[in-house]
């Protein structure tokens, strides 16, 4: 029996998550996702909530804003050249407290790179809250975590692993909230300025045309 070579010990860089299952489609080309996340757990974990018939690579990154942007940029590249590369890709990032011109230049920059944008802010929380009732006065994202717990009727952790699978049967309120939050600031759009705000919504919409059926 051969020996295994022993780890070298060195941590690696995420690669990601990918959530595989099999197509009841075989003759139909379906599309590939890549959603990088600013986030390192909360984003990650709320989408791999998703039960698809596609194939779709979550990543937590740790970056954010136009490093995040860059950090995809390569990923892209990479498996372009690998000769797998991905139909639609989202960045998914927070306003958070980083200057209004970071954020949006990252915008500007990731729609110029082909990619999708699920930006909140301030926080991705956001997009929990809208599960539960319509919000559009400006709260501190230090705020979301109480009024999550009240929702929740328990104490919110933010790297919680089942908030997908808590919050699906109140996904469409929160489709119809983010999406009238969203609307209600045009024709002045201003993502840096607009709080709150998400388009969370948007990226969850496109996922869901791929939900697995169990009927």
């Amino acid at each position: 029996m051969p020996r295994q070579p022993k780890p070298s010990g060195r941590k690696l860089p995420d690669k990601g998550h990918v959530i595989q299952v099999r197509s009841i489609y075989s003759r139909e080309k379906l599309p590939s996702f890549l959603i990088v996340c600013e986030g390192e757990k909360t984003e990650p974990h709320y989408f791999e909530g998703f039960r698809l018939n596609i194939t779709v690579k979550v990543i937590g990154s740790g970056f954010n804003t136009e490093t995040l942007v860059s950090y995809t940029q390569g990923i892209k590249e990479k498996a372009e050249k690998d000769q797998q590369p991905y139909n639609d890709i989202w960045v998914v990032f927070d306003r958070d407290s980083f200057p209004p011109d970071d954020f949006q230049n990252a915008i500007t920059k990731a729609q110029q790179s082909g990619f999708s944008v699920a930006y909140s802010n301030e926080a991705f929380e956001l997009w929990y809250i809208l599960h539960f009732d319509y919000m559009s006065s400006g709260v501190s994202r230090t705020q979301y975590e109480d009024m999550l717990t009240k929702r929740l009727k328990k104490p919110y952790k933010k790297n919680d692993p089942t908030m997908y699978m808590r919050l699906e049967k109140m996904q469409y309120i929160a489709i119809q909230n983010a999406e009238k939050l969203h609307n209600s600031y045009k024709p002045m759009h201003n993502p840096a300025k607009d709080n709150p705000c998400t388009t969370v919504y948007e990226l969850v919409r496109k996922l869901n045309k791929y939900l697995v059926s169990f009927q």
